[in-house]
């Protein structure tokens, strides 16, 4: 198969790039509402305990301070509100997790706003929380699935018993520390309520059709009554892919205050309030034989959530789809604590599950005394291990044989510990990727104008992906037309239903609809037409149907102080047809460069006496900047898989992240011949 760089690929340009470099492009918080007052959230000093009374009397003597809202005083949400526990604010004196919104702070500026925040006093009623994950923890339990509706356990043969008889055996625990999303927009909304009774608010969201159903549920309200608009947002990564606290309370305070209110959260609050990727403790066994052919594998996980609701994380699926062994269990245990609830980050479930499986393949092949490559070829399934399913399309054996080629692979002695240059010790290490491809339904309507020109709206989101670029050339695609006569309009529930921009189904989703939306409009011969997907989707052939890449990099460890450098990163990904080269390479890269970070860097710290996250900022939780990514590159297979969609496409917003920090780790061990297994891989986990 050739192999393809997007640096040698011309493509559209990114539509609405002059707006954002020049400022034209207006995110949430920056629209321009006549009357708009400011709303500051203030958080809880305490993990558990309830509220026993508030001291409001300086911050309402505040000039510019317009109201102060507590669980007292607040609008209602609906009573069936329950089923979003997290959006139901400012409704109870309960306090389930250090940094809930407890007040509600409007005033005329945010200077007064912070300002009354500050002064207003909370007095609680404290208890001990719980907050620290062990795989001993005396409230662990087996929820009824995971994350995407996966099965919690699956298995088959006895993987006991082939571990017992097995020639060559890797047992070993691997951890992964809660870290978070931290996008460079924050979290923010402005609500107006109309005399009418309607709801309009301009949110940072991954998906604004479903956050209003979502919203009208939470207030009470008419579906047709809540428009939801957000037309550019700076960044996701899963944390925005459902309405957080920031929008109910911006408009519960528009309708407290009968005038337009505005939100933002702070860089603090976006640490406890949106979500973040739950820490996990991970025991990995493989068996296997002395030619290093698997006979068993074995991976359990153990994660948390809040008392208030459930989220279990798939840590373990990826071991489901990746190596072939006749003897195989994957589980999931969880324990409720007193923690903010975790949620979605690029990838869950794949991106500490890879960490995991991948290292412990590269202790199999330490043990074996074999390349990790071949290894890993010696192992591939024929079909998915997990349902016997015949792959859609896979290519991971040629993912790694092309990384391997351009990486230079062959020139590495498996020698660890040995090369040195000046006072680093360099090491190399390689490790998979993989990440479901999906689609759901969407619809999209498409116009033919009379000017020559085309018209096409869907409600997705353009989370700082391009999405409007790569749907304006499927349009154009689909109607064979030049995409300068093509107008893509996105970014507002009142648009045709469009799934969220998650779990990297946006571009199959919306671009199935748009090509069926375009092709239609060819047929008609003009006008307009509107579509839906369901039926296709529905009628989505039984087959495992999965991205896969190999990912590659070289290290530099400081051999006084243990700092850890990478001077060089490669995944080459089978993705299916890529649809915007230039898209496509910042998407992968941004993956692997986050994987870089959950690797060295990204490390939340919960004081377990309060639960309160220490770090709670930039200057104490890092991320990669521009000085610690000195050369990365994507590049992919051409792949071709009719059975995917109308583009042949699979999604690749979260696969550059899996397989990045084994990757990483793997070539930490190269190089000094010490093997973490807990990220990140700090300079005390060296020295």
């Amino acid at each position: 198969m050739t192999p393809v760089s997007a640096a040698t690929i011309d493509g559209l340009r990114r539509i609405e790039g002059r707006d954002k470099v020049t400022g034209a492009a207006r995110y949430a918080y920056e629209q321009q509402i006549e009357g708009v007052a400011t709303a500051v959230a203030v958080t809880s000093t305490i993990a558990k305990g309830r509220i026993h009374g508030f001291d409001a009397g300086e911050t309402l003597a505040h000039p510019r301070v317009l109201e102060v809202l507590t669980y007292e005083n607040a609008p209602r949400v609906a009573e069936d509100a329950d089923s979003e526990p997290e959006l139901a604010v400012l409704q109870t004196s309960a306090v389930a997790y250090h940094g809930q919104v407890v007040a509600l702070v409007i005033a005329e500026t945010l200077e007064a706003a912070r300002e009354g925040a500050r002064l207003l006093a909370v007095e609680y009623r404290e208890q001990t929380p719980d907050v620290e994950l062990s795989d001993s923890h005396p409230g662990l339990y087996k929820p009824d699935k995971v994350n995407a509706g996966f099965p919690t356990d699956e298995g088959t043969g006895d993987p006991d018993r082939a571990l017992e008889k097995a020639d060559l055996v890797v047992d070993a625990v691997y951890s992964t520390p809660n870290d978070h999303n931290q996008p460079m927009e924050p979290h923010a909304t402005v609500a107006t309520w109309s005399d009418d009774g309607h709801l309009t608010l301009y949110d940072s969201t991954q998906g604004a059709p479903m956050a209003a159903n979502s919203v009208s549920k939470i207030l009470g309200v008419d579906s047709g009554r809540v428009r939801i608009i957000s037309h550019h947002v700076g960044g996701g990564f899963g944390s925005k892919g459902t309405p957080r606290p920031n929008v109910i309370l911006a408009a519960l305070a528009a309708q407290a205050l009968g005038r337009p209110v505005k939100l933002a959260l702070t860089r603090q609050q976006l640490f406890t309030m949106v979500g973040y990727r739950t820490p996990t403790i991970q025991r990995v066994r493989l068996g296997a034989n002395a030619d290093g052919t698997l006979t068993a594998l074995v991976h359990e996980a153990f994660e948390q959530s809040s008392t208030i609701k459930e989220f279990a994380e798939q840590t373990t699926t990826c071991s489901r789809v990746m190596y072939a062994s006749p003897n195989r269990r994957t589980a999931h245990r969880l324990v409720r604590l007193d923690v903010p609830t975790p949620s979605w980050k690029r990838a869950p479930g794949e991106a500490p599950g890879m960490f995991a499986l991948e290292s412990a393949i590269d202790e199999l092949a330490v043990a074996a005394g074999m390349d990790p490559i071949a290894l890993r070829i010696a192992n591939e399934p024929d079909v998915e291990p997990e349902t016997g399913r015949r792959f859609s399309s896979r290519n991971l054996v040629a993912c790694l044989r092309e990384g391997a080629r351009q990486f230079g692979w062959d020139e590495r002695d498996p020698t660890p510990g040995v090369r040195r240059e000046g006072r680093f010790l360099v090491g190399s290490g390689v490790a998979a990727s993989t990440y479901p491809a999906r689609r759901q339904p969407s619809s999209a309507t498409a116009r033919a104008n009379d000017d020559g020109t085309y018209l096409v709206r869907i409600g997705a989101a353009d989370i700082g992906t391009g999405a409007r670029t790569a749907l304006t050339r499927i349009a154009a695609t689909a109607l064979d037309v030049d995409p300068s006569r093509v107008v893509v309009e996105i970014g507002d529930s009142a648009l045709p239903f469009a799934m969220l921009a998650g779990g990297s189904m946006g571009t199959a989703s919306w671009g199935s609809a748009v090509v069926k939306a375009c092709r239609a409009l060819v047929e008609q011969g003009g006008g307009e037409v509107e579509v839906d997907t369901k039926e296709e989707v529905a009628a989505d052939a039984d087959l495992a149907k999965h991205g896969f890449g190999a990912q590659f990099a070289q290290v530099r460890v400081d051999i006084d102080s243990g700092e850890t450098r990478v001077d060089r990163m490669l995944g080459v990904f089978a993705v299916g047809k890529v649809i915007e080269p230039r898209l496509a390479r910042s998407q992968l890269i941004g993956g692997m460069v986050m994987g870089l970070g959950m690797a060295l860097m990204e490390e939340a710290i919960l004081d377990p006496r309060t639960g309160a996250t220490v770090n709670h900022d930039f200057a104490g939780y890092h991320v990669p900047v521009n000085a610690d990514v000195t050369d990365v590159e994507a590049t992919w297979i051409e792949e071709e898989d009719a059975e995917l969609n109308p583009m042949g496409s699979k999604g690749i917003g979260e696969i550059g992240i899996t397989g990045a920090p084994a990757a990483i780790a793997n070539a930490v061990f190269h190089a000094t011949g010490r093997r973490v297994r807990d990220l990140p891989i700090r300079l005390d986990r060296l020295l």
